[in-house]
């Protein structure tokens, strides 16, 4: 028996059960890993509530993003054996396979090798974040040096993880955030510019958009925009836009519908994007690895962590996650034990 977390119902993070679970034998292109740490991210929240794209199939478990060590294989799984520290991405629904356990059941498929010397807490942070920009700056768009890059909520995992990716492809990446005491950081962690929008649903703040990116490109606008927000502020973003740009919508922290914007802008491309379409190809997740791997050992990349939780305050960590308060980077619940 392992613990485990599941809800019984969907609501606020006081539905979240602790629960004495049997876990079973990894089956064909399965393993069992023992969980070290978890990446935490708003799907868990969202998917909590009930207001995820995939509804929860009650009693429900949760989380994709974990690391930890290899326990067992299933039949037909050659690339991995016990002992290895891996880490999870995200390739697979909550429903079928949660990480939020002392144990979990996972693909093979969706595990990458945690690199020598990492602890769990980072392996818990860095591909979720990492893999969701590589696949919109290489895959989706090739970025090239000297393109300008906007990148939204830029102080949420995946916000910094853009600004560190797109300097690294020197590119100019050009931050927004809903607070004025995030500038700070958001420089630090390589923004060229930071534009100050206030709160999602404040239009007076959206509306300075267009017009402080056009004052930090010479008033061409930007050649991409990876939005995290979506909802009426796309229309702005698609304002700050050069001709032939791309507005790729990767996150709905608006909580509003995303409109299609009509006429009177330049054209651009608008496109909505998961990670899954990465995480769900081998060859594409292949690649995502080592272009991440690559940044990593030259020191390109550096996963921010922005608070640690223990395993008994996942309710806590929850409730962080939708804090005002929230800090740059990714929150990680850590498992009390011993990190390789």
């Amino acid at each position: 028996m392992v613990q485990t977390i599941r809800f019984h119902e969907t609501g606020g993070p006081e539905v979240l059960r602790y629960e004495d679970l049997p876990v079973r034998a990894p089956g064909p292109g399965e393993v069992r890993i023992r969980v070290d740490a978890i990446g935490l991210n708003r799907a868990e929240v969202n998917f909590r509530r009930g207001t995820y794209l995939e509804r929860p199939v009650l009693p429900a478990g949760l989380g994709t993003e974990a690391s930890g060590e290899v326990l067992e294989v299933g039949p037909g799984v050659e690339r991995w054996a016990a002992g290895d520290a891996v880490s999870v991405v995200p390739a697979f629904s909550q429903n079928d396979y949660p990480v939020y356990a002392e144990e979990a059941i996972v693909p093979a498929a969706a595990l990458v090798a945690r690199p020598e010397g990492m602890d769990a807490v980072t392996g818990a942070a860095i591909w979720m974040p990492y893999v969701t920009v590589y696949g919109m700056v290489q895959e989706i768009v090739r970025v090239r040096p000297g393109d300008h890059v906007l990148v939204t909520a830029a102080a949420n995992s995946i916000g910094m993880a853009a600004l560190q990716v797109v300097r690294h492809l020197g590119a100019i990446p050009i931050a927004t955030t809903p607070r004025g005491d995030q500038r700070a950081a958001l420089l630090d962690a390589g923004a060229a510019t930071v534009v100050v929008t206030g709160a999602h649903d404040d239009p007076d703040g959206a509306a300075d958009i267009p017009a402080a990116v056009r004052a930090t490109t010479g008033g061409r606008g930007a050649d991409l925009v990876l939005d995290a927000v979506g909802g009426p502020q796309v229309a702005q973003l698609v304002a700050a836009c050069a001709p032939g740009a791309t507005v790729i919508v990767h996150g709905g922290l608006s909580g509003q519908p995303t409109p299609l914007p009509g006429g009177g802008y330049a054209p651009v491309w608008l496109r909505r994007y998961r990670v899954f379409e990465i995480t769900a190809d081998p060859a594409a997740l292949r690649r995502a690895e080592h272009f991440i791997r690559s940044g990593l050992a030259t020191g390109a990349f550096a996963p921010v962590v922005d608070r640690i939780f223990d395993f008994d305050d996942v309710a806590a960590a929850h409730r962080y996650v939708d804090s005002p308060e929230r800090g740059p980077g990714k929150p990680v619940i850590r498992l009390q034990r011993p990190s390789r």
